[in-house]
């Protein structure tokens, strides 16, 4: 995979696919890379689209820190992603804690968006858990039976073999990014600044058993201007491997739907 390497050195990796004018960041969720992204870029590989998906700090082919990174930090390395890239403008995908990397960004940095596409994204005000709920997150590190729990518990209709990949990519991540991702999605704190957002945003919902489609139109469509709320019934956190080709149609939908570049 290429790499470029950040204002404090550190190296990321990145996917990437198609050759299309419209260039979409993907930014991954807690405990996983940008693989989780596949399937769904197998979903778009028809679309006009230029598809990244980067490793997040700490995780897939990136480099390992010594310290949890904030989402501050991670909406600068997407950032630095796209100049690296020469984009002027793109659209952002973020699923789950990813997703606030996306909203932040949207609310940060309105003249680079597009659009932005949340897919079951945690709100902006955090997602604080019950402390054994805490403890099996936040501790989860190496070990795969915790992981195995968090999945069957977060998904409705994996497809075989799904489960054990999903456990493989966050066993190979390290306590640093586990435990600081925890206690950066969970203890986040930027709701007010939703209202900055000027760019389309599609929340994208399903029968997530942690965020359901209320909770997300009421912390983020009723939060952000403008945004639309898609609702796909069936998959559980994790829709671009439980459900890849339904998540593609709908954001290739959303992605048709914006200005032209």
């Amino acid at each position: 995979m290429p790499v470029f390497t950040t204002d404090d050195g550190v190296r990321l990796a990145y996917r990437e696919q198609g050759q299309g004018a419209r260039a979409v960041l993907f930014v991954h969720g807690w405990s996983t890379d940008g693989a989780v992204w596949d399937q769904l870029f197998a979903a778009l590989k028809d679309e006009p689209l230029r598809l990244v998906a980067v490793d997040l700090r700490g995780t897939g082919g990136s480099d390992r820190v010594a310290t949890g990174a904030a989402l501050e930090r991670h909406v600068q390395d997407v950032r630095a992603l796209a100049r690296h890239l020469g984009l002027r403008r793109y659209a952002v995908v973020g699923h789950s804690m990813g997703g606030q990397v996306a909203q932040l960004l949207a609310a940060r940095a309105p003249g680079e968006l597009d659009g932005a596409v949340l897919v079951c994204a945690v709100p902006a005000r955090g997602l604080p858990l019950p402390p054994p709920v805490r403890a099996l997150f936040r501790g989860a590190t190496g070990d795969a039976q915790a992981f195995e729990t968090i999945y069957r518990q977060a998904t409705r209709q994996l497809p075989a073999g799904a489960l054990a990949a999903l456990v493989a990519m966050s066993l190979a991540q390290q306590a640093p990014a586990i435990e600081g991702g925890y206690d950066a999605f969970t203890g986040a704190s930027f709701e007010p600044e939703l209202e900055q957002i000027r760019c389309p945003v599609l929340v994208l919902a399903t029968d997530d058993p942690f965020l359901s489609p209320a909770v997300l139109r009421e912390l983020q469509v009723k939060k952000i201007p403008g945004a639309a709320l898609a609702y796909l019934p069936g998959p559980g956190h994790y829709p671009q491997v439980e459900a890849p080709a339904q998540t593609a149609a709908v954001v290739a939908a959303f992605l048709a739907g914006l200005p032209r570049v």
